[in-house]
């Protein structure tokens, strides 16, 4: 749909204002959220170990109810403009969440960190600048047809098989130690999710529009399943964020999030819409690079919390009395990431609100 194709298209620029607006407040959530975390974590239960003495305390749902405008306002995004513009706008809400990390949370943000932030906006731009136009849908009943499709039935399939397998089997072992473990249980979710959100943001589009879609059975099979993942997903996505370090669990979540997310909707829509009519090999190109300058960034926001870590074993015995040796012994790699020992800091009289990363106790999970 070569008329429709880039940022010049009304529904585009609307699109691209609520994916904005999104990236506001699910970045500032992410932060309101950790510090409900921290406080409901010292009167019970940590959400990392299974617990949910976080639904107790009113920070948490501050965080929560800003999470929720955000996911609105992305939702009405979706609605707008096609995924391949809305969700790589995701990570300017890791710009947020990184800002304020460093100011609120004390989460030291680096000078490569800062480049990280750079290189996401460059991104951004560069998809927005270049995104593909979407053809108009007409009813609830088209997206039906393309989620029932054979190809994004076996996608479903392999999602759901994957996240079982991963709840049973990896989350009781390697939940508090491995951050892809959660993240990954989310992301696959999310990939669902964002295809059931376009859809049922396009029915009530529709709805609104004077074509009511709310008599359909499909719209509130959507609705349902949505519901259902956004559950899912913030009940991982609680338990990564008690667990690992904002700084980290933003990047990785995004960069698999939108992976997973781009993937399912080329699936699903790829009979329906025309995203890529009209695109020239060298537009296309740009937007792949521009994708590609947004994981950069993102990584190089998580490297640069690495080598935070690093530097803390050499600074441990100035701020905490510790002999060097003793800092290395405590210390632990485990899958890429630094953790502690969480009694043994505790018993030298450390404070444990200043070690972001560090190994928790057993997962008690409940399912």
């Amino acid at each position: 749909m070569g008329d429709t194709a880039g940022f010049d298209t009304s529904d585009n620029r609307k699109g691209f204002g609520l994916a904005l607006a999104s990236s506001v407040f699910i970045g500032s959530s992410f932060i309101i959220k950790k510090k409900g975390l921290k406080r409901a974590a010292a009167d019970g239960v940590r959400a990392g170990s299974g617990g949910y003495s976080y639904l107790y305390e009113p920070l948490w749902w501050v965080g929560m109810m800003t999470m929720i405008v955000g996911e609105i306002a992305n939702f009405a995004a979706y609605a707008f403009a096609p995924a391949i513009l809305v969700t790589p706008l995701g990570a300017l809400s890791i710009i947020v969440s990184a800002t304020l990390a460093h100011f609120v949370l004390k989460e030291k943000l680096h000078v490569l960190g800062m480049l990280g932030c750079l290189l996401c906006i460059v991104g951004s731009i560069t998809i927005v600048l270049h995104a593909p136009g979407e053809r108009v849908m007409t009813s609830v009943t088209e997206i039906w047809d393309a989620a029932t499709q054979p190809g994004f039935m076996l996608y479903a399939l392999c999602v759901l098989s994957l996240v079982m397998m991963l709840k049973i089997h990896f989350v009781p072992q390697y939940g508090n130690t491995h951050v892809m473990v959660y993240i990954g249980i989310c992301s696959l979710v999310g990939s669902l999710s964002v295809m059931s959100v376009k859809a049922l943001g396009i029915a009530l589009k529709l709805t609104f529009q004077g074509q009511n879609q709310l008599i359909y059975v499909q719209s509130w099979i959507f609705a349902i399943f949505v519901a259902v993942c956004v559950v899912t997903q913030m009940n991982y996505l609680n338990k990564a964020l008690d667990t690992f370090n904002t700084a980290i669990v933003s990047p990785v979540y995004y960069v698999m999030f939108t992976a997973l997310t781009i993937l399912a909707s080329v699936i699903m829509f790829k009979l329906l819409t025309q995203d890529w009519d009209g695109q020239t090999p060298s537009t296309i190109v740009t937007e792949l690079c521009g994708f590609i300058t947004i994981l950069s960034g993102t990584f190089l926001l998580h490297v640069t919390k690495d080598l935070g870590d690093n530097a803390l074993d050499s600074g441990m015995s100035i701020y905490t009395g510790m002999t060097p040796s003793t800092s290395t012994r405590l210390s632990v790699e485990i899958g890429g990431f630094r953790h502690f020992e969480t009694n043994e800091l505790e018993m030298e009289g450390i404070d444990m609100e200043n070690i972001p990363l560090r190994r928790e106790p057993a997962a008690r999970l409940v399912f």
